[in-house]
């Protein structure tokens, strides 16, 4: 009989019974193999679990489970030693789903999706990825990922088929390049022998050459390879386990045929069975043992190992036990946990086999009451059982005191990449860790999110933030907001106060604003500046745009990625952490004057009463004189100043703030020391930990409410929020919801918006918290005047496709709604070269050819050197006309040095093919738009530019010399023959044959959206709407809403919000966005993708994260504005009928009485003409989220030429008889006449033999003669001419 085994051992969820061949089995079958291996097992060998990648995977787990249950049985020593210090899971089929549907013999793989059309593989999220993923259309990943979290897995293989290589992390990389990018974690060496692990026992993949169909010259060495080197997988399970589960995990392809026949199971079994035991005996390398109190000798749970080295840490589980995988070598280890003083071991052996046994006992620090010590570990109690309290400070008195911060120390990048990390996974509930961009160096910006609704900004919910380590070697705030959060973590459900602050309030907390700085600076700098500016060398906190100075330095990354995140959310209150000093700085920072003074903002009152909430708290700052032994004069009443009256600033973050967006900001000086000693931390922490609450609570000061629509009770977006006598104006949020910080007082208090009628209202605000104050607007010209029609934003509902639609723009047009969308695509494209003309004209056939449904190609016409210029139609019935459709055209390379555009375009219209019936909101968009691409106008141009020719004018212009952007000229007719190829066939075959809803044109040079016009002109017809779309692209591009363009040759440029009049910027003839609107009538902007005409190709997949959100906000935005249909009482359609907007812009019927023109939020009038009808006049109220619906219907005219119909038809009645009476008189006077021509005829006869002498003497001139000389007898009779013609 086999040896009892050591521990009670929890077994696989698989079987084919002894004997049986292998073969695949079905959901039902598979349950019943597994029960049949539970039911053979010896008692405790086996334990079932409920949940549930490949379909070979399957029966190779199954019979794995048999083989181990039957090694067991017969004392297998290999076996039995394994199972007896393993516990070991086998999962068979993580998508029975998939598997259902999947067909054997099918080696390409069908059913590689979830059940509801979801790869589990690109699901997970990704710490690569811009958000997190949504979950709940992946049930199993959600299964799983729970999974995980309760087991606490060290090693684990992804079995999988479609090759024959054992593949590691990372599966993909920061740029998301398709493939080629090696992509290394920190313990790139341990997986890296994982794989060979795996790959050296199977006779196939050990060879590294597959040798698969159509991947014949695939080649891995040691059959492995880097995930993202092979092809790149955002979103998989590997990542997934490593960077948040504390568990190594691989991904294994075990044949090239994803559902080989039944009849080759055998051979696969064979060559993985000693692959499979062997990469399950590596789960015993490395490292492990106990980490306890040295005092009490518990297990600590959750105490971090840290190796020297290496940038991955692990943590123990609850009874203090770890085990870190690591390759043989020497390595020096750490053990630590909050509370106890931290042990390091030295000249750590790993050797070849079991892992090296070592043990740490941890000594508790001196700092924390004895009481503390076991609440560090209780778990919190449960959210649901929180009753929120008002906000108030904790009891002294009470029994549960909150859980303190213990561990105190200097957090380097990685250190707090990894706490961080750590707290979001262990709190996934409260929090969200996400990053808002990269610094000089690409380290991440990462912001740690609090709050009971982690990623959703809740309606009437204030936003806060705090930002540290602006300057690098200011140290305190980082540490101090590192602190805040496992504060506010650990004492979430269980501390009344916190417990309220996160569900009240949606806090953001930046720890380094300047992560490059931080790490060349030291520890012990008292007042030096190494590591105080960024790695170009300049201070962030000098590098925003200012009111009164113009700051010449070029914006920073990190100074842009923090401007483009707070235009991204609703901010109300903000501190910005420094060192250097005791004190709380408050705006304005600068003045006109550039001299020490104080510096008043409109809203002195409430910045001094905010300053004075944080310094209060802190004693030493409220006594004032902070820093005796450095600035002995130096005094700050009650711990506060005005920033210009201490020392002038420009370019400073907190006036930003306060100018730029709805955000209250101050600075706030921590000490006097910036880079104290780490025993000085927790002195800090207790100086402070009051005063960082209490700042915060500040948020809910003033009031608060919603402005919403009389009509729908809808919130309105970007209401104005004004008080009386304090000129500083905020705006609403998506909700309608706003937050307007007061100190105490009465006030009148106003909100507008346009289209609205402004409302007043008087407000008494008190020291006792927020007022709720609501505001419901009635719309403007809400009285219909008589022969008017108010039309108010009423779409066509009753058909449900319609209502959904409807729902889907809004969708789409809500906070990361296209987020949301780009993140629920089944895959992203992105570009990684450039496409000359060959290459680029192939593509476009290659789209037609795969995607021939839902794409059309075309020529519109050749260029000078007779390259063809391609139009790509994407929509559901190409080449059908829809006029009920909208219409939408991108087209880019006008200029040949700037090709940016033109791979943008092809990168979209693969993106939109590939997610066709793959995306549900992709698919509506198709089929419900006509999108026309012409990615290259000027190929010749193109052929000739240069790559990294970032000012080169080579190729600008087309093969006869001449910028395209200047051959539009106004007279189409009269200039047609002169005109360059391309402009003729962009003019003829685009824009004047098409009914365009809206243009969007790429070009390159700066980064920046134009709209009409490009030529000198005093007034601009839809001014606001050109305007509302350009502004509407640079709001979804991350940085170009900033409007510093940040060109080298222009460094200084400002342009608000990114978006300038064409004319205001460069101002020319001829451009092809005012051809579009005066003839064309289609509005068109022109978006310069950067300050690079043609940059690296390096720089595409960047391009096109930036680009990707503002081009799709295109093809949402078209469906929008005014879609109308004209008939008339019969209800026939009336086509060509003119539609007249706000007595200026013309558009024009379609087909079917059709027409849409797109327009911004708010009123608008729309006349509409047609002959022989009577002019109608309608308003129409549009919103920036939904359509909106006109449906005219026209009455014959009552007047015709200003006169009365009555009266017009008695006189044409009348007239008419007339004629009639003059016609009789006229025939009868006319047959008389006949009657005497007829007589004079027969005497004529009489005297023929005259006549014919006549005749003949006439014949002898020409026909032409004698014709003539018959039409100019005018005496001559009908009857006469005729007989004379006989002759």
């Amino acid at each position: 009989p086999p040896p009892p085994p050591a521990a009670p051992v929890r077994k696989a969820e698989a079987a084919a019974a002894p004997g049986e061949a292998l073969r695949y089995l079905h959901s039902a079958e598979l349950g019943e193999a597994l029960r049949a291996l539970e039911a053979t097992a010896p008692p405790g060998l086996v334990r079932l679990f409920s949940i549930g990648q490949s379909p070979l995977a399957r029966p190779l787990l199954l019979r794995l489970a048999w083989e181990l249950v039957l090694g067991w049985a017969r004392g297998d020593e290999r076996i039995v030693r394994l199972l007896n210090t393993t516990d070991l899971y086998l999962l068979p089929s993580l998508n029975p789903d998939g598997f259902e549907r999947a067909r054997e013999g099918d080696c390409r793989g069908g059913g590689v999706e979830g059940g509801r059309g979801r790869d589990l593989n690109r699901s997970f999220p990704d710490q690569f990825g811009d958000a997190e993923p949504n979950l709940e259309p992946v049930p199993e990943v959600r299964a799983l990922i729970d999974w995980m979290r309760r087991n606490r897995f060290l090693l684990s293989g992804n079995l999988h088929g479609g090759s024959v290589v054992a593949s590691y992390p990372y599966d993909d990389s920061p740029t998301h390049r398709l493939t080629g990018v090696y992509s290394k974690s920190a313990d790139d060496e341990v997986f890296k022998y994982l794989a060979k692990a795996y790959a050296s026992h199977h006779p196939i993949m050990r060879t590294g050459k597959p040798n698969c169909s159509g991947e014949e010259g695939e080649t891995f060495p040691d059959g492995i390879t880097n995930g993202a080197q092979w092809y790149d997988v955002e979103g998989g399970m590997q990542d997934y386990n490593y960077v948040w589960a504390n568990c190594f995990e691989i991904t294994l392809e075990l044949s090239c045929c994803k559902y080989p026949l039944t009849s080759e199971l055998p051979k696969e079994w064979e060559n993985n069975r000693e692959s499979l035991l062997a990469f399950i005996e590596k789960v015993h390398i490395g490292v492990k043992g106990f980490v306890r109190d040295a005092v009490t000798g518990a297990g600590l749970d959750n105490a971090t190992i840290a190796v020297a080295g290496i940038a991955h840490n692990i943590t123990a589980g609850k009874f203090g036990d770890y085990h870190r995988l690591l390759v043989p070598g020497t390595y020096s280890v750490t053990a630590f946990v909050m509370g106890y003083t931290p042990v390091t071991k030295e000249n750590i052996e790993v050797k070849e086999g079991d892992a090296t046994e070592v043990n740490f006992s941890l000594q508790p620090a001196v700092m924390p009451p004895a009481p503390n010590v076991t609440q560090l570990t209780a778990a919190p109690a449960p959210v649901t059982a929180i009753t929120p309290t008002p906000v108030q400070a904790p009891n002294p008195t009470s029994v549960r005191e909150p859980i303190q911060p213990v561990d105190f120390r200097h957090h380097h990048f990685s250190d707090m990449e990894i706490f961080l990390r750590r707290y979001a996974n262990e709190f996934p509930g409260i929090t969200r860790l996400y990053s808002v961009g990269k610094s000089v160096e690409l380290r991440e910006l990462y912001v740690m999110e609090i709050s009971d609704n982690p990623g959703v900004h809740e309606a009437g919910e204030p936003e806060f933030k705090y930002i540290g380590n602006m300057h690098g070697n200011e140290v305190v705030g980082r540490e101090l907001l590192l602190n805040l959060i496992e504060y506010l973590c650990k004492n979430f459900g269980t501390d009344p106060e916190v417990t309220d602050l996160v569900q009240s309030t949606r806090i953001h907390i930046m720890p380094s604003m300047n992560p490059d700085g931080y790490e060349k600076s030291q520890e012990g700098d008292k007042g030096g500046t190494v590591g105080r500016n960024n790695s170009n060398n300049y201070d962030l906190n000098r590098n925003f745009p200012d009111q009164f100075v113009h700051v010449t330095d070029p914006p920073q990354p990190e100074t842009r990625a923090v401007m483009a995140w707070l235009k991204s959310y609703p901010f109300v209150l903000s501190a910005n952490l420094h060192g250097g000093s005791l004190v709380v700085n408050y705006p304005f920072d600068d003045d006109e004057q550039g001299i020490a003074i104080y510096s008043k903002s409109p809203d002195d009152a409430v910045f001094q009463q905010l300053a004075l909430a944080y310094s209060k708290e802190n004693a030493k700052m409220y006594q004032g004189s902070p820093c005796k032994d450095m600035y002995p004069t130096e005094y700050f009443p009650h711990g506060i100043t005005n920033g210009a009256q201490w020392y002038n600033v420009p370019g400073g973050m907190q006036d930003w703030n306060y100018l730029h967006t709805n955000c209250f900001e101050v600075t706030i000086e921590l000490g006097c020391v910036k880079y104290p000693k780490a025993e000085e931390l927790p002195k800090y922490w207790e100086q402070n930990r009051r005063s960082l609450l209490q700042f915060m609570k500040q948020v809910h000061r003033g009031v608060w409410g919603f402005v919403l629509d009389a009509v729908d009770k809808r919130g309105i977006l970007n209401a104005t929020i004004s008080v009386a006598n304090i000129n500083h104006p905020v705006t609403t949020y998506k909700d309608g919801d706003f937050w307007r910080l007061l100190v105490p007082g009465m006030y009148r208090i106003t909100a507008s918006a346009r289209g609205y009628d402004p409302l007043t209202k008087l407000v008494e605000v008190d020291s006792k918290g927020g007022v709720q104050v609501n505001f419901t607007l009635s719309r403007t010209d809400s009285k219909v005047e008589e022969g008017k029609v108010l039309v108010l934003n009423t779409p066509d509902t009753s058909n449900p496709n319609e209502k959904e639609f409807e729902t889907l723009i809004k969708d789409l047009s809500a906070e990361n709604g296209l987020e949301r969308l780009l993140l629920s695509s089944s895959r992203d494209v992105i570009p990684y070269r450039y496409r000359p003309y060959k290459d680029l004209s192939e593509f476009l056939r290659g789209l037609y050819l795969n995607y021939p449904h839902i794409t059309n190609l075309t020529s519109l016409g050749q260029s000078v050197e007779f390259r063809q210029i391609w139009s790509l139609e994407i929509s559901n019935k190409p080449n059908e006309s829809e006029p009920e459709e909208p219409k939408i055209r991108f087209v880019a390379g006008i200029h040949g040095n700037a090709p940016v555009g033109t791979e943008l375009l092809l990168t979209l219209a693969e993106f939109l093919c590939m997610n066709y019936k793959k995306n549900a909101a992709v698919t509506k968009l198709i089929d419900r738009t006509r999108i026309v691409i012409v990615p290259s106008l000027n190929p010749d141009g193109r052929e000739i530019a240069q790559e990294r020719g970032c000012t080169s004018k080579i190729g600008q212009t087309n093969a006869h010399g001449r910028d395209l952007d200047t051959d539009f000229t106004g007279n189409y007719t009269r200039y047609s023959a002169g005109r360059e190829p391309e402009t003729k066939a962009i003019m003829e075959n685009l824009i004047l044959n098409h009914d365009f809803s809206l243009s969007v044109a790429l070009d390159g040079g700066s980064l920046l959206v134009t709209y009409p016009y490009d030529k000198p002109t005093q007034s601009v017809e839809n001014k606001e709407t050109l305007k509302y779309l350009a502004s509407l692209y640079a709001n979804n591009h991350p940085v170009m809403h900033l409007g510093q363009p940040g060109c080298p040759n222009k460094s200084d440029e400002n342009i608000p919000g990114g978006v300038i009049r064409g004319s205001e910027w460069h101002s020319h003839l001829g451009s092809m966005k005012d051809f579009s609107v005066t003839f064309g009538h289609c509005p068109e902007i022109t978006v310069y993708t950067g300050c690079c005409y043609f940059p690296s190709a390096g720089q595409l997949p960047g391009l096109w994260a930036d680009h990707r959100k503002s081009l799709l906000s295109m093809l949402v935005e078209v469906h929008k504005g005014v879609h109308g249909i004209v008939q008339d009482k019969s209800g026939r359609a009336i086509s060509k009928a003119t539609i007249v907007l706000n007595e200026g812009l013309r558009v024009y019927t379609k087909e079917g009485g059709y027409f849409h023109v797109l327009l911004a939020p708010g009123f608008h009038s729309i006349d509409a003409i047609a002959s022989g009808y009577q002019q109608k006049h309608v308003k129409v109220f549009v919103r920036d989220d939904a359509p909106s619906s006109v449906f005219i219907v026209f009455d014959t005219e009552n007047r015709i030429f200003g006169l009365p119909r009555e009266l017009v038809i008695t006189v044409a009645g009348a007239s008419m008889s007339a004629l009639l009476l003059t016609a009789c008189i006229i025939w009868c006077v006319c047959s008389i006449k006949s009657n005497r021509h007829k007589d004079g005829f027969h005497r004529l006869r009489q005297h023929h033999d005259d006549y014919e002498d006549e005749i003949r003497m006439m014949s002898t001139g020409s026909k032409k003669s004698l014709l003539s000389h018959e039409f100019q007898d005018e005496t001559d009779t009908e009857e006469e001419t005729l007989y004379s013609s006989k002759h």
